[in-house]
């Protein structure tokens, strides 16, 4: 009985450690998809927000505001890109390494241009500006070339798959279509004869003359059964002669 007990026990204990588990599971997903949510909504706040501000604030401050959503929107796609691309073609970790040394520059340089936002010094802030504008387009640069770089290599994997596999369906194709007649499998009657072999080797076709001697021999025999005398049609039986040993057949009796 205590061993039931026991077995039971153990058994409830299990249940609960499996159930705890999948709530705490089950609530890291949900947060994580929560927190994905939300980030993804505030960069598309900030991302309208720049945007309003790039059209909104003439001088140098929507200029900053431009070049923000322009290192923002490239180091997006490029991160995007090279993490899809990543989990087929394995050779694109490395280029995620030089990206993620990049996005170090990136965010130092965005964070930059988010305090100069608010900057009230005008002239400083136009002075500094080729610089800053300089630094966004050596980064964006560099982001972009990785990104249609692994766009490339996906494309050129693709095509040379794709020339595999025509090259694959064209033999089969072939092998499909190629049919030829069972070894010793005598040809219909339609086919010319083979071509006779003479002493020296040579194959010659048979002559017309000797290919027509058995049609010949054919209508001679016609010719000889139409001369000889039709035979008499088949009679009724002949008698049997009768021998003197033979006793004669006695009349049935009628009584």
């Amino acid at each position: 009985m205590e061993a039931v007990i026991a077995v039971f026990a153990l058994l409830f204990v299990l249940f609960v450690a499996l159930g705890t588990y999948a709530t705490v599971k089950a609530v890291g997903a949900a947060k994580r998809g929560v927190d994905r949510t939300l980030t993804q909504a505030r960069r598309t706040v900030e991302d309208h927000t720049l945007r309003a501000k790039s059209f909104g604030r003439p001088g140098p401050a929507g200029e900053i505001a431009e070049l923000r959503l322009k290192l923002r929107t490239s180091m997006r796609a490029t991160q995007d890109a090279l993490h899809a691309g990543v989990a087929e073609d394995a050779s694109l970790k490395e280029s995620l390494g030089l990206f993620d040394r990049l996005s170090a520059h990136g965010h130092e340089l965005d964070d930059e241009l988010r305090r100069l936002e608010s900057e009230p010094d005008r002239a400083t802030l136009a002075e500094r500006l080729p610089q800053l504008r300089e630094r966004t387009e050596r980064i964006v640069h560099s982001a972009d070339s990785l990104r249609w770089a692994a766009r490339d290599r996906a494309r050129h994997l693709a095509d040379d798959d794709l020339d595999a596999l025509s090259a694959q369906i064209d033999v089969e194709t072939g092998a499909l279509r190629h049919w030829t007649a069972a070894p010793g499998t005598p040809p219909p009657a339609s086919w010319p004869e083979a071509p006779t072999a003479q002493g020296d080797g040579r194959q010659t076709w048979p002559d017309q003359d000797a290919a027509a001697e058995p049609t010949a021999r054919a209508a001679e025999t016609t010719a000889r059964e139409a001369q000889e005398p039709a035979r008499p049609a088949l009679g009724p039986p002949a008698a049997r002669p009768s021998y003197p040993w033979q006793k004669r057949p006695r009349p049935e009796s009628t009584t």
